[in-house]
């Protein structure tokens, strides 16, 4: 059985999966930026 030291995190996400949730999350301040900004607007 292998431990793992306690300072090393258990889950690695891939490469992508960082920048797919950047996009993500901009995206959803996109959209909400457009929705408080047409409910201020009307």
């Amino acid at each position: 059985m292998s431990t793992l030291p306690p300072q090393e995190p258990r889950y690695e996400p891939a490469p992508g999966v960082g920048k797919l949730f950047l996009w993500i999350v901009l995206f959803a301040v996109a959209a909400l930026a457009v929705v408080l900004g047409g409910v201020y607007f009307t």
